[in-house]
C-alpha cells in the first residue's frame, strides 16, 4: 500500500509541475512570469493574452488536477481508501502546481486546479464553491476574495458532507 500512496503523490505532485500558463505563453516563445503580477496563474495570463488563448490554460489546469486525483483515487481504492487516494493526489497536485519544483518554485496558486479537485471529490462541494466564488467576485470584483472564502467553504463543506471521513 505504502508503494500506491509514494506513487500517488508523486505523480500528482509531477503532474502539478505542468503549469498551463507557463506551457501556453512558452509557445508563443514568452513568459507569462516576465508579465504583470509575476505570477504564473490563470489571473495573470488572462490580463497579459487575452480569455480566448486562457481556455488551453483551463483544459491544462483542470486536465492535470482530474487526472492525478482520479489516478490517486485508482491507486488506493483496491485498499478501500479511494476518497483518501482522490484527497492525497489533490494535494500533490496543488502542491506541485503553485510550489513547481521543474519551474524553480514560482507557480500559481492553484484555485482553478483547486475547484477541479474539489469536483472529483464531491461534486455537490464543487457547485458550492462556484456559487460562493461568484457571489464573492460579482459583488467585491476581487478574485482573491472569492479564491480565499472557496478555500475555507471547501473545508467547512468537507466536513459537513462527509462527516464520517474528517481525517481525509
Amino acid at each position: 500500500m505504502w508503494l500506491n500512496v509514494l506513487m500517488c503523490v508523486l505523480c500528482a505532485y509531477l503532474l502539478g509541475n505542468l503549469n498551463g500558463s507557463v506551457c501556453i505563453s512558452a509557445l508563443m516563445h514568452d513568459d507569462v512570469r516576465s508579465h504583470g503580477s509575476g505570477n504564473a496563474g490563470l489571473t495573470n495570463f488572462i490580463r497579459n493574452y487575452g480569455t480566448g488563448r486562457a481556455l488551453l490554460v483551463i483544459l491544462i489546469d483542470a486536465g492535470k488536477a482530474v487526472v492525478a486525483c482520479l489516478t490517486g483515487g485508482l491507486l488506493l481504492a483496491p485498499f478501500g481508501f479511494w476518497l483518501e487516494g482522490v484527497m492525497l493526489a489533490g494535494l500533490a497536485v496543488l502542491l506541485g502546481h503553485s510550489f513547481p519544483a521543474l519551474l524553480g518554485f514560482r507557480g500559481g496558486k492553484g484555485i482553478l486546479s483547486g475547484l477541479f479537485v474539489a469536483l472529483v471529490a464531491d461534486w455537490r462541494i464543487a457547485l458550492i464553491l462556484i456559487a460562493v466564488f461568484a457571489i464573492v467576485y460579482f459583488t467585491t470584483r476581487y478574485v482573491s476574495l472569492g479564491s480565499v472564502l472557496g478555500a475555507a467553504v471547501f473545508c467547512v463543506c468537507f466536513a459537513l458532507f462527509h462527516t464520517d471521513n474528517l481525517f481525509v
